[in-house]
């Protein structure tokens, strides 16, 4: 399974890390290993004192698929959630100020919350979806789909030019505005069109 991660995607949140908008998608990926397992809790690492949530649409690849076409992209998941990206801050603004990779900050173990999946079907279109993150109940991103720069469809077509999707494959398609620091004690939850699809706790 690979986890493939597409970053800068809502103009919001490019702005408010100040970043450069792109001319087309920023991906990175993260290992299996950087999956949360289920029932466990977020440790934020010891190499970090700025853990960022990032909340983002997910979708799972159903088939295998190499230069899908946009038109047939929809094709290749049936199944929707939400996650999230967490970040390390702080180690990442020193790759990037170094013009280095940024695995270390975005992969390492436990940074990708992987919600439970919904059925696409539940859904008129995964171009207007609502979802959000809350932090002991409020509130604290909140995004829509309509805003993504590159729709789902686009996203799985760009990427399956550099890599060949397999069946169980997840997408992370970028987060909103709203991204700050966990802390523990923290609890957050995801919901996507009012589903609560993962709850965590911070520690």
């Amino acid at each position: 399974m690979k986890i493939i991660c597409i970053g800068r995607n809502y103009t919001k949140h490019i702005e408010e890390l100040h970043s450069e908008r792109p001319n087309e998608p920023v991906i990175f990926m993260k290992p299996d290993s950087a999956v949360l397992l289920k029932q466990h809790p977020f440790v934020i690492p010891e190499f970090s004192e700025d853990i960022h949530h990032e909340i983002e649409l997910i979708v799972k690849i159903n088939k295998v698929g190499k230069y899908i076409e946009p038109k047939f992209a929809h094709k290749y998941y049936d199944e929707i959630s939400v996650g999230i990206d967490f970040t390390a801050r702080d180690l990442q603004q020193k790759l990037k100020d170094k013009g280095l990779p940024w695995e270390k900050a975005k992969a390492f173990d436990g940074s990708a919350v992987v919600g439970d999946f919904l059925s696409k079907s539940h859904f008129n279109s995964v171009e207007n979806l609502t979802f959000e993150l809350t932090n002991n109940s409020k509130t604290i991103q909140k995004g829509n789909t309509s805003l993504m720069l590159w729709k789902v469809d686009e996203i799985i077509a760009y990427v399956s030019e550099y890599f060949t999707l397999k069946i169980g494959d997840i997408i992370f398609t970028g987060t909103p505005e709203g991204v700050a620091a966990v802390k523990p004690n923290d609890v957050l939850e995801g919901f996507l069109e009012g589903h609560k699809l993962f709850r965590i706790q911070v520690k």
